[in-house]
């Protein structure tokens, strides 16, 4: 039993913690190193870092009982009542045989309401009794909610694409929002899609709205939250952010530059990059049998770099290309980014025809070199003044469009290798506007 001290003891020896620390950092899946790293911290009256070692064990092993002895004694004196009165109540429903005494007790007003036996019934939404432990544990699992994203912007504040947020509505939005229409034609709320485009165009921000739309949980993950040095770590990471992905539903899960993640495995030379682009594979097709509620949008700006597999029917099994915004939508965009600027008259219009192909990033570029322009010219003269026409002009003299570059590849692909019909809309795009 790891034993828990007062705060009112003597420290451990700092060199001790320090290599412990170098240890937890070298192997962070070792739980018996973390967890005596946190029991040496709550001895030594850090509690707060012991909270947060014990917290990542509990990530993986919620019925550990030594990190739960720790956490729920870190957090009473911290003074986080509220969570050391769940962890109190985990631990007793957990270690209910245990004639040892709960370390640490909580205030009165806690110890006032300790829970029933673990034995007990509760009734469930559908009628079916369970464990009340099982109950709590879900519950202490859905505690992480508050700090799970919930978009406020909607499709109504995305310029432009229209086409894309028509298909947007079709496959998922829609379905969601009339449950009757969805069950009379068997329309399931599972799959994924896949937004490929020119860089800036805002497929990020396209994910958010689809999440604000419904109201749902947003959860965006990049390259940096899934691939580790070690082995296997990878593929354990990813499957653990779709599984708190589902435990949110409904929820949409954004992986941005899913290419990265999902690159070809012909063209990947270690099993390790072989292994989270199967492991991806396996995710998404558990999305598809498994789970109601949970859409997978991805974004790349490199589809055929993506394995075959990936977009096969029943993953990522529809594309949607975003375009860079049309005029009106540039026109909104340059509006957008000049609202908190101090603006002289200005003709946003003509500025908007003068900005054809540059993407939502290029534009902002453009209003943030415009105010560095108003911003030199102020300086000098010693009288702030406002951006001017002028201003904005020499800015789109200076920032080109970034657009050009993609297209000029992605037209190789659209006219050689275009299976299917998968890159038709881009084709057509190439050539009514002669690009590339």
């Amino acid at each position: 039993m790891t034993r828990l001290c007062h705060p009112g003891e003597v420290p451990v020896d700092p060199t001790v913690i320090v290599a412990l620390e170098v240890g937890v950092d070298a192997a962070p899946d070792n739980v018996a190193l973390r967890l005596h790293l946190a029991t040496l911290l709550l001895e030594s009256d850090r509690p707060s870092d012991a909270l947060d070692h014990a917290s990542v064990i509990l990530a993986q092993q919620p019925d550990n009982i030594e990190a739960l002895r720790v956490a729920q004694s870190a957090a009473t004196l911290t003074g986080d009542t509220d969570r050391a009165r769940r962890l109190l109540r985990l631990l007793q429903a957990l270690d209910h045989t245990s004639e040892t005494p709960l370390p640490s007790p909580p205030p009165p007003a806690m110890a006032a309401s300790p829970p029933a036996a673990v034995a007990a019934r509760v009734p469930t939404e559908g009628g079916v009794e369970e464990d009340e432990f099982d109950a709590f544990l879900r519950e202490v699992l859905a505690q992480d909610d508050a700090d799970v994203e919930r978009p406020t912007v909607t499709l109504a504040d995305v310029g432009g694409l229209d086409e894309v947020k028509r298909r947007l509505t079709t496959s998922f939005l829609g379905p969601m929002k009339n449950p009757e229409l969805r069950r009379m034609y068997g329309k399931s709320l599972q799959g994924g899609l896949l937004l490929y485009g020119p860089p800036g165009c805002g497929k990020t921000f396209l994910a958010r709205a689809v999440a604000g739309e419904l109201k749902a949980r947003f959860f965006s993950v990049g390259l940096h939250d899934v691939l580790d040095m070690w082995l296997g770590k990878s593929e354990r990471n990813l499957h653990d952010v779709f599984e708190m992905a589902r435990r949110h539903a409904p929820c949409v899960l954004f992986l941005d530059e899913v290419d990265a993640l999902g690159l070809k495995r012909s063209n990947l030379s270690h099993s390790a990059g072989r292994n989270v682009v199967v492991q991806l594979l396996t995710e998404l097709d558990s999305t598809r049998s498994d789970n109601e509620g949970l859409f997978v949008l991805g974004a790349t700006n490199q589809p055929w770099d993506l394995d075959p597999a990936l977009r096969r029917p029943g993953r990522f099994d529809r594309m949607l290309l975003v375009l860079p915004p049309d005029r009106s939508a540039r026109e909104a965009i340059l509006s957008y980014h000049l609202k908190n600027r101090p603006v002289g008259p200005v003709d946003l219009g003509q500025l908007a025809t003068r900005t054809d192909g540059y993407s939502g990033a290029d534009l902002r570029l453009v209003c943030e070199s415009a105010a560095e322009c108003a911003l030199e010219a102020s300086i000098e003269s010693g009288t702030p003044r406002p951006l001017s026409q002028g201003d904005l002009e020499r800015a789109i003299r200076d920032v080109r469009p970034s657009t050009r570059p993609w297209f000029e590849i992605a037209r190789n692909y659209a006219m050689f290798a275009n299976d299917g019909g998968v890159y038709d809309d881009l084709l057509a795009f190439i050539k009514r506007y002669k690009l590339g």
